[in-house]
């Protein structure tokens, strides 16, 4: 038992209290309405999913951040989801659980995460592709 409790202390993340984001990432620390790059949005779930739109004016590559395991997917507001890019955790101790990526052009888009229980969930729609943690030094590999 003793052991257990150990163990659980040491696999909990020992956070600072002020944790500062990455740049791409300052606006969840925000909510407001609508889904953007400024702030996050806090959606109640109804039968374990939550739907909001969404619309990219520049084409590039786009992540939707959750706070909480769930499915999310990206549609075009007539059409089928889109296969992601990427898929990312989000920074140790910032509440997003994770961050995934999709390459978006102009346009309307259907955003759903499924499998989510009951609450709310947040997200925010973050710009650019994730960053690499490690360096590339000439090569393949």
């Amino acid at each position: 038992m003793l052991l257990s409790l150990f163990a659980l202390a040491m696999a909990a993340p020992q956070c600072a209290p002020q944790i500062v984001l990455p740049a791409g990432l300052t606006g969840w620390k925000r909510t407001a309405e609508g889904l953007d790059t400024r702030h996050a949005t806090a959606l109640s779930a109804r039968d374990g999913k939550v739907e909001t739109r969404v619309t990219i004016r520049k084409p590039g590559v786009f992540g939707i951040a959750l706070d909480r395991d769930g499915w999310i997917d990206v549609a075009p507001a007539r059409g089928k989801p889109l296969r992601m890019a990427s898929e990312n955790r989000g920074p140790r101790c910032s509440g997003i659980r994770k961050i995934v990526r999709f390459r978006l052009n102009a346009g309307d888009y259907r955003v759903t995460v499924s499998k989510l229980g009951a609450g709310q969930a947040r997200l925010m729609l973050v710009r650019g592709a994730a960053r690499s943690r490690f360096a590339r030094i000439g090569g393949s590999g």
